[in-house]
């Protein structure tokens, strides 16, 4: 695929994570849900972007967890924003910044909840850049 980059995946290679597999399946079906995402490295972790800005990014520590930040990029925007998290997966850190934290949950349950991540990225894709279709 071409909106996979090579040095998210030496970084998956190399990954000492608990949740090494579940992270590594997240990604897959982010990146296989919308050509149009691609990713690359920030803040040492896999981010998800949409025309060179970032909008999703893992956070990977501590080990027991991962967390999915959702974003504006890396300037703040002016106010106003708002998002329907549809999926209640959502916690909110700002107006702005939502982060959606999968932890003591087994691999199925996390595949499980995939479905809904995808959609979540989709639609704060979308709303975040009022670009994708």
């Amino acid at each position: 695929m071409e909106n996979r980059s090579e040095d998210v995946e030496a970084f998956i290679a190399e990954l000492d994570h608990l949740l090494k597999t579940s992270i590594a399946h997240v990604r897959n079906a982010i990146l296989a849900s919308n050509d149009q995402i691609a990713e690359r490295i920030k803040w040492n972790a896999p981010s998800f972007c949409f025309a060179g800005d970032d909008r999703v990014t893992f956070r990977l520590h501590p080990k027991a967890r991962f967390q999915l930040i959702f974003h504006r990029g890396a300037r703040k925007k002016s106010t106003g924003f708002s998002f329907d998290d549809s999926s209640g997966l959502m916690s909110w850190a700002a107006p702005d910044r939502g982060i959606v934290t999968l932890d003591q949950l087994g691999t199925d349950e996390i595949e499980a909840r995939t479905g809904a991540i995808v959609r979540l990225v989709n639609e704060w894709m979308h709303a975040t850049s009022c670009a994708l279709p």
